[in-house]
């Protein structure tokens, strides 16, 4: 299990790990990852802004197709990992739905350039009205497809390039144990680090310099990253596809469910195991405890076929996924506020004194803040914490995956507290001030911001590294792409669940005349953003308690112990079935 045994090199030959993989192997992975990043990121952050000024959309068309836009980000790597695990390989996958992502932004550069393919700017009218006409027809046709070829590419990418680094390491190894560790880590600050490029350089191109010429050098930041991934095709350890994993759970489903009333056997020998000789399985798992009603799939009964006598390997497939759902809808309950409270802290910025000396600061450029304090603190966790913690645990981590990610939501926390806490100061200083009506010059510093950004920088550097590898080292060897779609997916989901939150609370928290909304308005100083976020720290309180409940009955599949001359030390005793 996650040895270099059944990997292959670009001729498909056997991989020589002197020669294949390791860090001069990943290198070419995080130079992909952050400048595919910094074009995705900058335009995540800024596309309301186009659809708005150069569109001439209305602010809820805006957000809402925005959102979309987001939520396709994480979605598209769903049918990508599918590929690449079932009939293509990973490179080839990326290699396949790249050029896609650069179409994207080139369709989207000719548009922004030709003015009959756009609105024409809006004209001042009598009694200082603007007519502005919203993009529609053909161009909104051009528009979307545009915007939704980039995240068919860049979906790819989500889903491939995870698992791809993985498998450059074998965690039999020590040392490859412990860069396998350290790839997740330097695999988010490489995002974060094309985030801090995209917000600095690309989103000053695109408001300076024009959006014609922002798309163009989106789509030259990724053909760069594609050129510099495929340079190191020559190093990569890469996994043979094994077929559809769906499929394969399906048939557990269909098997164990016609034999649902057969007895299974005194002796688990009994049950289908696959043969030591079968070249098309990649890993060879054995029967575990809980769901035993699963292991009738594999109970001979006399009849052969695909949709009624399954492996037990097969049957331990299913398992793997079915233990992982209770983290993966408590971790999705857990990440609702992360993007609320990043969405809103700029539009608190907004309100308040920007000045750094003689310096204003854009309020788009909040988001650098907490980028930078996420590449601070994963450099000194990666370099420093973890070798610490590693000592005293023994864990090549520091500590546990699911460990991580319960700091994370510990962090988000206390993050929507002082969020609430913070809000309130600003709304009682605007109100001592005589500001309630004013939209900015509010005199309080937008660094008391800072707080809750650093806290959120913590969230990313354990619960999104945590996660995304927690899914993917217990995810078998022929679903390891589908196991880094899953954490996108939880990014995803949350999203929109925090959409719904937003307009939830609204609903409830508004007069019988229809208004006095905590969220409605433009003006935040008189809303009630304070309990919103009261609102969310409580979601955040029981997501963690549900969480920690979920995560203390998990077994690992994998010990996560330091290696040691090949052999693991023994395992964490005292963990139980999740079901």
């Amino acid at each position: 299990m996650g040895g270099s045994s059944g990997l292959v090199d670009w001729r498909g030959r056997p991989v020589n790990t002197k020669k294949h993989g390791g860090v001069r192997a990943s290198i070419f992975i995080h130079a992909l990852v952050l400048l595919s990043n910094a074009a995705n990121i900058a335009n995540i952050l800024n596309l309301v802004s186009y659809l708005r000024e150069e569109m001439h959309m209305d602010v809820a068309r805006a957000s809402t197709m925005a959102s979309n836009f987001i939520a396709a980000l994480q979605m598209f790597s769903i049918p990508a990992a599918f590929l690449a695990d079932s009939y293509v390989k990973r490179f080839y996958t990326v290699l396949i739905f790249g050029p896609i992502e650069i179409l994207g932004y080139i369709l989207l550069a000719v548009q922004a350039h030709v003015p009959s393919l756009h609105p024409p700017p809006c004209v001042a009218g009598q009694q200082a009205t603007t007519t502005c006409e919203s993009v529609h027809g053909s161009n909104l046709s051009l528009l979307l497809l545009g915007l939704y070829l980039i995240p068919i590419g860049d979906g790819a990418a989500r889903a491939c390039l995870p698992a791809l680094g993985g498998e450059q390491f074998d965690t039999s190894d020590p040392v490859e144990q412990r860069q396998e560790s350290s790839f997740f880590n330097w695999y988010t600050f490489a995002i974060s680090t094309g985030g801090f490029v995209g917000l600095v350089f690309i989103v000053w191109v695109e408001n300076s310099k024009g959006w014609d010429l922002g798309f163009v050098v989106c789509a030259l930041f990724v053909m760069l990253g594609m050129l510099i991934w495929i340079a190191g095709l020559p190093f990569y350890r890469n996994q043979l596809p094994s077929g559809s994993p769906i499929t394969r759970i399906l048939q557990v489903l269909v098997a164990a469910f016609k034999k649902r009333k057969v007895a299974l056997p005194a002796n688990s020998s009994e049950l289908k195991q696959i043969s030591h000789d079968d070249t098309s399985a990649l890993e060879m798992l054995h029967r575990t405890g809980g769901f035993h009603c699963l292991d009738k799939a594999a109970v001979d009964t006399g009849k052969t076929g695909a949709w009624t006598l399954c492996s037990i390997t097969q049957v331990e497939e299913t398992k793997i996924i079915l233990r992982m759902v209770p983290i993966f809808l408590s971790a999705v309950l857990g990440y609702i506020p992360v993007p609320l409270i990043l969405n809103f802290t700029v539009q608190q910025g907004n309100t308040m004194d920007t000045r750094l000396g003689a310096v204003h600061i854009s309020p788009a450029t909040l988001f650098v803040i907490p980028t930078v304090f996420q590449m601070v603190i994963l450099i000194v966790y990666d370099r420093f914490i973890v070798p610490f913690l590693r000592r005293i645990t023994g864990y090549v981590g520091g500590v546990t995956h699911l460990q991580r990610i319960g700091i994370g939501f510990l962090s988000t926390v206390v993050a929507t507290s002082i969020a609430a806490l913070v809000e309130a100061k600003r709304k009682k200083v605007a109100e001592d001030s005589g500001l309630l009506d004013a939209t900015t010059g509010i005199p309080m510093s937008v660094f008391w911001l800072t707080i809750q950004y650093f806290l959120l920088g913590v969230v990313d550097v354990t619960s999104f590294v945590g996660l995304l590898e927690f899914f993917y080292s217990e995810a078998s060897m022929g679903m390891k792409s589908i196991g880094s779609s899953i954490f996108y997916c939880i990014l995803g989901v949350s999203a929109w669940l925090g959409s719904l939150l937003i307009q939830l609370a609204n609903r409830f928290s508004r007069h019988s005349d229809g208004t006095g909304g905590w969220l409605d308005g433009t003006n935040l100083n008189k809303g009630k953003l304070d309990r919103f976020y009261w609102l969310l720290a409580v979601l955040e309180v029981v997501s963690l308690l549900l969480y920690a409940f979920f995560a203390w009955r998990y077994v690992y599949r994998n010990d996560q112990r330091v290696v040691v001359d090949g052999d693991n030390k023994a395992p964490s005793d005292g963990a139980i079935n999740v079901i």
